[in-house]
C-alpha cells in the first residue's frame, strides 16, 4: 500500500487539529527503515500532542505516537531485513518525526531495536516508553551499586502506567517495593503486581529534618516536588533516587545533607534520548530476568485509531488505569 491512515496532527493557519487521515507512504518524515506498524501504545505525552493541550511536536504535521512495533518491509540499512520484527520508543517520535500512530512508520535505523526472543510485538507495546522508562530507572540504579540488601525501593505514582509496571519489574527483579499512591481503591491491584506494602500518600508524614531514619533503599520517582523533598532523607545510605516524572511540580526544597552524609544519588531518567547501547541493555532484560509477570493485567484497554480522541479525554480526566494498547493492523 502506497497510501495508508495515520493519526495526523497539524498547527497552521487554520488552527491546531488532529484526526485521521489518508497520507501517501513517501510523505514519511525519513529513516532508513520502513515498517509496517502492529502496535503502538498511549502515554499522557500522547494525549497532550493529541489533543493540542502540551507542546510536545516541534514541527508540524506530524504523526502521533511516541511508540511504535511492526515488521519491516523494507530497510536500506545493514541489520534489517524485510519481515524482521522490531520496535523503537522515544527517540524523536511525534515530536520531529512521525510516530506510530499510522499504518506504516519510516524510523531511524540508530533507534531501532530488533524485537527481542521473549517478546512479542504487543507486549512490547504494554511495556512501551512506560515500561522502558521503569526499567531504564533501575538499570541507572543498578549500575550505581543499587542491590536489594539496601532495602525495599519505593515507587511513587504507583498507580500509573510507569509505576505498575516498575512494581512488576522491580520485584520480578529481586527487589522488595512499597507502592506510594493516593488512590487505596487500587491498593489490592498493586499487591497483585508485587507490591509488599502500599503507602497512602496522603498518610505519608515527612519530619522536615535534614536526614531522618532510613526507610528505603532506593526510590523511583514519578512525582517530584514535595514528595520527591520528603523521600530524600528517608533513603539508606548509597541508595539511589531515580527521577523520571514530574506530576507534583518541578521544583523541590532539599538540603545537601543526604548527598554529602549518606551517598544518597539522585539519578535522572531521560528515556526519550537513551544512548543505543542502553536501549539494547534495558529491552534483553524486559525480554528475560525484568519481564513482568502480569503485563495482562497491567493492559486495560485495546483500542484502534479511531478511538483514540476519547482515550486522549479519559486519560487527561485523571480516569485512566493501565496501560492502553493501539492496535494498527492485524498480526
Amino acid at each position: 500500500m502506497d497510501r495508508f491512515n495515520a493519526f495526523r496532527i497539524h498547527n497552521d493557519d487554520a488552527g491546531y487539529r488532529a484526526g485521521i487521515e489518508p497520507m501517501d507512504r513517501d510523505a514519511l518524515t525519513p529513516g532508513e527503515v520502513l515498517v509496517k506498524v502492529a502496535y503502538s501504545s498511549v502515554n499522557y505525552k500522547d494525549a497532550l500532542a493529541g489533543t493540542g493541550k502540551g507542546r510536545i511536536l516541534r514541527k508540524y504535521p506530524l504523526n502521533g505516537g511516541i511508540d511504535v512495533a511492526g515488521h519491516v518491509v523494507a530497510s536500506t540499512a545493514a541489520g534489517f531485513r524485510e519481515g524482521d520484527a522490531v520496535l523503537c520508543t522515544g527517540s524523536g517520535l511525534s515530536e520531529t518525526r512521525d510516530g506510530g500512530y499510522g499504518e506504516y512508520a519510516r524510523l531511524d535505523a540508530r533507534w531501532t531495536i530488533p524485537l527481542p526472543a521473549g517478546l512479542d510485538l504487543r507486549e512490547s507495546m504494554i511495556l512501551g516508553t512506560a515500561g522502558f522508562t521503569a526499567a531504564l530507572g533501575l538499570l541507572q540504579m543498578q549500575d550505581n551499586r543499587q542491590t536489594p540488601t539496601l532495602g525495599p525501593i519505593a515507587v511513587t505514582g504507583a498507580s500509573g502506567g510507569v509505576g505498575q509496571l516498575a512494581i512488576d519489574i522491580y520485584s520480578r527483579a529481586g527487589y522488595e517495593v512499597h507502592a506510594i499512591s493516593g488512590k487505596l481503591d487500587h491498593f489490592d491491584h498493586l499487591k497483585s503486581l508485587g507490591a509488599a506494602e502500599c503507602i497512602d500518600r496522603h498518610q505519608l508524614v515527612f519530619s522536615g529534618k535534614p536526614m531522618d531514619s532510613a526507610r528505603f533503599g532506593g526510590v523511583l520517582d514519578n512525582v517530584g516536588g514535595g514528595m520527591l523533598a520528603g523521600l530524600l532523607p528517608l533513603v539508606a545510605p548509597y541508595g539511589n533516587v531515580a527521577i523520571c516524572g514530574n506530576a507534583g511540580g518541578i521544583a523541590f526544597d532539599s538540603t545537601v545533607m543526604p548527598f554529602i552524609i549518606r551517598g544518597v544519588n539522585l539519578l535522572g531518567v531521560a528515556s526519550a534520548g537513551t544512548a543505543r547501547d542502553m536501549r539494547e541493555r534495558v529491552w534483553d532484560h524486559l525480554a528475560d530476568d525484568w519481564k513482568p509477570q502480569h503485563l495482562d493485567r497491567i493492559a486495560t484497554r485495546e483500542v484502534t485509531l479511531e478511538q483514540l480522541p476519547d482515550v486522549f479525554d479519559h486519560m487527561l480526566s485523571g480516569h485512566s488505569f493501565g496501560r492502553t494498547v493501539v492496535r494498527l493492523t492485524d498480526v
